[in-house]
């Protein structure tokens, strides 16, 4: 006779009759078990491929560019156009020195807006038009830097009547790096535990004393990390220091004159019709990515040694 209770079923039947038991081992019949290595291959798959123009850019660029590598191609100066020899000295130095003046600007600017966003806003409607007109400019094409900069700086020649300069290229390069400083700043004191600053101000600490004391350096990590990939990101731009650094043939001559920079000195060299400078931009080439890269590489390693402290 059929139970008319379908609990008192359940309880009169066994665990085997309820449930099929299946080894807990890989099993290739089941069919969701087949599907789930399909999809697996497939994001496999798409993952290498994601990664492949990284390795491809860095083999080609090591074989065309890779046999000038030598201690004089960071010693000499470009050779005139269709002469061989010459290093690309000029352009490492410059492209050092306008990044640092990049660096100069945009790393206080940066990081007092996204301490102003975090620590002073509250939210309001001035912060979120910072915020917002911050995401825009990280959207804004590099070009149009080097032109915004060009017309206020270059052009009117406000800077000791001089025209192209590597203060102009910084001040370009600073305007790409003021929004990942500020984002990642931002971002990084919010990590920062809010009873660190109750503590603080238990203690009678101000807010200042509480910001420059507790909350910046509990931040520095993730701060650090974004002023390392902005900067990662300015040193191989081109388009903005065409307009306001310009290029030079010879060792950087003061921060208010035309000064080389390597991404320039690849997109000058590339488009000639000579071998010898042809190589020279593959040499340039290589030297800037392997720059990159090591910039990428630590800012992975901040936040590594970050997780483990």
């Amino acid at each position: 006779m059929t139970p008319s209770n379908p609990r008192q079923s359940l309880q009169g039947a066994s665990f085997n009759d309820l449930f099929e038991r299946r080894p807990l081992t890989f099993d290739p019949s089941l069919k969701r078990n087949r599907l789930n290595r399909l999809f697996t291959g497939i994001a496999g798959l798409f993952g290498a491929i994601a990664v492949l123009p990284l390795f491809l850019v860095l083999i080609y660029v090591l074989v065309k560019g890779g046999q000038l590598l030598s201690f004089s191609l960071f010693t000499q100066l470009p050779p005139p156009p269709g002469l061989d020899g010459g290093g690309i000295g000029n352009a490492v130095l410059g492209t050092i020195v306008v990044t640092l003046v990049a660096s100069a600007i945009a790393i206080p600017i940066g990081v007092g807006g996204g301490v102003y966003l975090n620590e002073y806003s509250q939210r309001g409607w001035f912060a979120q038009f910072v915020s917002f007109g911050n995401d825009v400019l990280a959207g804004v094409p590099s070009i149009i830097s080097g032109v915004f900069v060009y017309g206020i700086v270059v052009a009117t020649r406000i800077f000791f009547n001089q025209s192209y300069s590597a203060v102009a290229g910084g001040i370009a390069l600073a305007v790409l790096m003021l929004p990942t400083v500020i984002k990642t700043t931002d971002e990084g004191l919010k990590l920062v535990p809010q009873e660190l600053r109750w503590g603080a101000y238990g203690v009678g600490a101000s807010k200042f004393v509480t910001i420059t004391r507790i909350t910046l350096p509990a931040a520095f990590t993730p701060i650090a990390t974004g002023i390392v990939l902005a900067i990662a990101r300015a040193a191989g731009e081109t388009a903005p220091l065409i307009f306001t650094a310009l290029f030079s043939p010879f060792w950087p001559e003061g921060l208010f004159n035309p000064i080389a920079t390597m991404s320039v000195l690849i997109f000058n060299f590339a488009i000639m019709p000579y071998e010898a400078q042809n190589a020279l931009a593959w040499a340039a080439s290589f030297v800037l990515v392997i720059m990159i890269l090591a910039a990428n590489l630590l800012a992975r390693w901040i936040s590594k040694m970050a997780r483990k402290a």
